[in-house]
């Protein structure tokens, strides 16, 4: 059965635009458009979508204000088509807070200039976020020892002392995600106390535009200090540097400081990428490294946490049933390296306990 669209925004040109996009893949069906936000609520209660996309800038109710509402009510992923400016930035930034699931731009050329391209991405994303048929069995939503075993047959199990002991000998904790990964990453970070021993790197899939007003808001948010990272920040305790969006960030060692490089490399299909930075964790800090995988599409950060695992390093991944799309970590669950699987909710509190 297709995946059932709605497309909500107050310019034709652009819902036709969209409706052709989406038209194109037999995997996904335009039920109706919504001129507002106010419209988009009638549509929804009449025509029960799977996904919706939502423009933020619209007449009599925002998209912002329309998604909360939904979300009140429907738990139905609402995909936001933003500017990728830095005011649009921030109101993208608003409308996951809201219970947005995804933004793509709102200028479809910055998806691909080939327009096949283009529709391919946007048709892929859509039916990733509105498809309710789980590709992969949930796991149970409590920590999961993950061993040689199906995710299906971990049998749940808390952090014993032992762990607890090994846990004890982390100096750095690098997190990655990507598609859900804002708002994840907040309901981790705020739960972290303001004297939290351990420098943090965050590689988050994001538009350069996007990265600083990020950071700045989870600074505002936390109690710890998280900011954008510069090339040739250190690492210090109680740190969280955000890898920049469109750069990469990699991880040196200068005397015995160590430091970050932020530079650009179009060889990498993630910018930043998170296999590239685990992979320079792994040099510098190896066995005494806590990796966690967050919610995301694709695999970025599998064959990184591969490398840490062969040192020693501790790797956590999210569990499906908490994730906006279970790709990354379920890459390093069904891989064997991931130690524990854990729910959203708990992680942050793990953490903040080690």
């Amino acid at each position: 059965m297709a995946v059932k669209v709605l497309i909500v925004d107050d310019s034709g040109f652009f819902r036709r635009r969209v409706k052709d996009m989406i038209t194109s893949d037999p995997r996904l069906e335009v039920v109706g458009e919504a001129v507002d936000g106010e419209d988009a609520l009638l549509k929804v209660a009449s025509l029960r979508p799977d996904i919706i996309t939502m423009d933020i800038e619209m007449p009599r109710m925002d998209g912002i204000t329309a998604t909360r509402r939904i979300m009140a009510t429907k738990k139905i992923p609402i995909l936001i088509f933003s500017s990728f400016s830095t005011e649009g930035a921030k109101l993208t930034l608003d409308a996951l807070d809201a219970g947005a699931v995804d933004y793509l731009p709102k200028k479809l050329e910055d998806l691909s200039h080939n327009r096949d391209k283009a529709t391919r991405v946007l048709c892929d994303r859509l039916f990733s976020l509105g498809n309710r048929t789980p590709v992969r069995a949930a796991v149970a939503p409590s920590a999961q020892r993950v061993g040689s075993q199906t995710p299906q047959a971990r049998a749940a199990a808390p952090i014993s002392p032992r762990r607890a002991r090994k846990l004890s000998k982390v100096d750095l904790v690098a997190i990655g995600s990507s598609t859900g990964g804002p708002v994840a990453l907040q309901d981790v970070l705020t739960k972290l106390p303001a004297n939290y021993p351990y420098p943090i790197l965050l590689i988050q899939h994001m538009p350069g535009s996007f990265t600083p007003a990020f950071a700045e808001r989870l600074n505002q948010l936390c109690k710890i200090e998280v900011r954008e990272a510069k090339d040739g920040d250190e690492i210090k305790p109680g740190l969280a540097l955000l890898a920049p969006g469109g750069m990469q960030m990699e991880l040196t060692k200068r005397g015995t400081r160590a430091q970050v490089k932020i530079f650009e490399n179009n060889l990498q299909t993630y910018k930043p990428s998170v296999d590239l930075t685990l992979r320079s964790v792994a040099k510098v800090y190896g066995s005494s490294t806590m990796a966690i995988i967050l919610t995301g599409m694709g695999a970025d950060g599998c064959e990184g946490s591969k490398l840490l695992k062969q040192t020693g390093s501790i790797i956590w991944s999210q569990d499906q049933a908490t994730s906006t799309v279970y790709g990354m970590p379920a890459a390093v669950a069904e891989a064997g390296v991931s130690e524990l699987v854990l729910p959203l909710g708990e992680i942050g509190g793990q953490l903040a306990r080690i």
